[in-house]
């Protein structure tokens, strides 16, 4: 990466150091931040959903996993119509029981972008979690050019989801995606254009992100300025930040916390790794700028063409891409 790219990066987080959430807690306790418009108040990390439906993991350790992650202050769970066919919604909605759902701000998203496709999986969804609403649904990979304008077409998934809203089955809408910050300030732009504005949006922040197409720096200001909840998810790419040997898996962690977001979501696939989390939480201090420049000059280089960053360069992350059924 040429220097000045570098400092122009640097820069850009100056400014986002400014806008960042303030976290409150007692000692000890995981701290929480206020999910934009919202309101509601959600831990600073979340348990993704996609790990605990995965083969590898038993259902039983699954359900150890939430149950103790809400039991320890964790309260938001993020989760998917499409994440191993059902079966991570099926173990959420399993421990979700026992009066652990009134601990739980709940998430979750479909693919559906055609009225009967979003209806059906929005329904599929209240099933497998066994809940009677969730907390926020947010339109799932919103990934290609074409996807504001056919989401708020007449009757298609805005409108289910409105509908869904008002009936009470679901309380707050938002959206997600992998692939382009131009794709989420059209998704955004659009919804203006509708005279609509999204609760939430979702996107990869991390130490990566801030030197190839970057969502932490288009779309994060932008989100900010809506009073959007901000969710950063992919703080260590999946696991492939890790392989280019520039950063720990919890540098990345922190720093993802540190950004202007109301909550960072990852995937915990063994109570090791939620403990993992669940410490660097309840001892999170923002991490101070000159340790995130740091950090952003040690991933510059690796950084340069994605290639740690395969959801954006790649067909890799795009569960959708195997089910055009789903998006008309």
């Amino acid at each position: 990466m040429q220097r000045r790219d570098f400092l122009k990066s640097s820069a850009a987080l100056a400014a986002l150091i400014a806008l960042r959430e303030e976290t409150i807690a007692a000692p000890g306790d995981v701290p929480r931040r206020t999910l934009g418009r919202t309101g509601q108040s959600v831990s600073i990390v979340g348990i993704g959903g996609y790990h605990i439906g995965s083969p590898h993991v038993s259902e039983q350790e699954a359900i150890r996993i939430i149950r103790t992650a809400l039991d320890s202050g964790v309260n938001f769970l993020d989760n998917c119509w499409d994440y191993n066919d059902g079966e991570s919604e099926r173990r959420m909605g399993r421990a979700l029981q026992g009066g652990y759902r009134q601990k739980a701000f709940l998430m979750t998203k479909i693919d559906g972008r055609t009225p009967a496709a979003a209806q059906k999986q929005l329904e599929e969804s209240l099933r497998r979690l066994q809940v009677d609403h969730i907390d926020l649904m947010q339109i799932h990979e919103v990934i290609r050019p074409s996807d504001p304008e056919q989401a708020f077409r007449p009757g298609y998934v805005v409108d289910v989801l409105k509908q869904a809203q008002k009936a009470g089955k679901i309380r707050y809408i938002g959206f997600t995606g992998h692939k382009s910050p131009e794709i989420h300030l059209s998704m955004i732009q659009t919804a203006d254009k509708h005279g609509f504005t999204f609760d939430t949006v979702q996107m990869p922040l991390n130490v990566m992100d801030a030197h190839y197409d970057s969502f932490t720096t288009k779309v994060v200001p932008v989100a900010r300025k809506h009073d959007m909840g901000i969710l950063g998810m992919k703080p260590i790419g999946n696991g492939l930040i890790l392989g280019s040997n520039t950063v720990s898996a919890v540098d990345c962690l922190h720093y993802a916390m540190s950004l202007p977001v109301s909550l960072t979501i990852t995937g915990c696939d063994s109570m090791k790794i939620l403990n993992q989390a669940l410490t660097l939480a309840r001892n999170f201090q923002p991490m101070p700028q000159k340790a995130m420049t740091a950090l952003l000059s040690k991933t510059a280089n690796a950084a340069v063409a994605g290639q740690y960053e395969k959801y954006k360069t790649s067909h890799m992350f795009d569960g959708t891409i195997n089910n055009p059924q789903y998006l008309g």
